[in-house]
């Protein structure tokens, strides 16, 4: 099997409550996606998807998917798509790091290696562990009283996990989360992601005045050392996300103990074959996982959804339905939440069955 074309395409997800904010006064309205359709000389085709959080989160950017996929597309043609660790390799010597242009092409290959084999993805990374999952809602960046409503509002949904954007004034943050926490009880988890927002004196002041709080930190400051500071100066659990960006951050905050639980997300790890590995370690290791992505409609949640359904219950920690938060369908059969939780796909690769007359005309074609 051979890959003879890549089409490229271009979304705009208009988002359900209208904006999305998070620290250091950052937010989005519209998110710009990249689609990648692969097709093969025996007309098995699959898709992927990355839709970086706009352009100031991460080291990614949305223009920047489309003109990586420029730069590679050439060189994965007449490659075999089901070889996916040779394909990885070769996307690797031929692009230096941005991981996030390559995840779109690694998921697509996914997707064939289970048409291909009649088996779903997630029996392909590591075995069906559960059918449904239970879900995780952001919260965006507001006052104290909004960010509390919203909470009530997503409780009333099914949801019973949530991480609040914070990562502001430290003072407004403590005031943030002990509103969220007086609506919620036994059971819910309460996540405050300062998304590297804080810095370390204000984070000290935030741990501090939660100190008696039942409450999770998640990446409160820019640097390792930094964290592990705050890590220090505090018994509530902490997550590490923006540090981790493959097997070598892992060992590393590992060895310095810098967490209790790490965020994958697949674009900025390079898609389903790296965050596999990585998930697999950090099972070894102990460490609890969030599985997610920066942002995303129907293809990229349902990558997400085979990626936790082949992760193991006791370490799974969140994730998100992130096709929920946008107005625009790409796939009628996506996976879709009820009473926050989302299914695993059955059918082989994704699973799913993407419009393409939703997609419009292609960017560009590869060749």
């Amino acid at each position: 099997m051979r890959i003879v074309r890549i089409d490229v395409y271009k979304i705009s997800y208009e988002l359900v409550d209208k904006l999305y904010a998070w620290s250091r006064g950052h937010s989005v309205s519209l998110m710009d996606s990249t689609i990648v359709k692969i097709t093969t000389d025996e007309g098995l085709t699959g898709y992927g998807e990355c839709c970086p959080l706009g352009s100031a989160y991460m080291s990614a950017y949305p223009e920047g998917v489309r003109s990586g996929l420029r730069e590679l597309g050439p060189m994965l043609l007449g490659q075999d798509p089901l070889q996916i660790d040779a394909i990885n390799v070769l996307m690797d010597h031929a692009l230096s790091g941005h991981n996030y242009v390559k995840s779109p092409i690694d998921i697509a290959c996914w997707d064939i290696l289970g048409q291909a084999t009649g088996q779903p993805v997630c029996t392909l990374l590591g075995g069906r562990y559960v059918d449904d999952y239970p879900l995780y809602r952001p919260i965006s960046q507001g006052s104290p009283e909004k960010m509390a409503e919203d909470v009530v509002r997503f409780l009333s949904e099914g949801y019973h996990r949530f991480q609040l954007k914070v990562g502001g004034d430290p003072d407004e943050d403590v005031a943030r989360i002990k509103a969220v926490l007086k609506v919620t009880g036994l059971g819910d988890v309460v996540i405050a992601d300062a998304n590297t927002g804080w810095t370390m004196h204000g984070a000290t002041r935030v741990v501090n005045g939660l100190a008696q709080e039942d409450v999770y930190i998640e990446q409160p400051c820019l640097t390792l050392t930094e964290c592990l500071a705050i890590r220090a100066r505090t018994s509530l659990p902490m997550v590490i996300d923006e540090l981790i960006t493959g097997i070598g951050t892992l060992l590393e905050a590992y060895e310095k103990g810098a967490m209790d639980v790490i965020n994958i997300k697949l674009s900025r790890v390079g898609g389903l074959t790296k965050a596999r590995q990585i998930r697999d370690l950090a099972q070894t290791l102990g460490l609890g996982l969030t599985l997610e992505d920066s942002h995303g409609g129907d293809i990229i949640t349902t990558a997400i959804a085979h990626l936790v359904g082949s992760t193991r219950p006791d370490f799974f920690f969140a994730s998100t339905d992130q096709n929920s938060y946008n107005k625009e369908r790409l796939a009628e059969d996506a996976p879709r939440r009820k009473d926050g939780r989302l299914p695993v796909p059955t059918a082989p690769g994704l699973g799913i069955h993407v419009d393409e007359s939703a997609l419009g005309e292609p960017v560009f074609t590869v060749p």
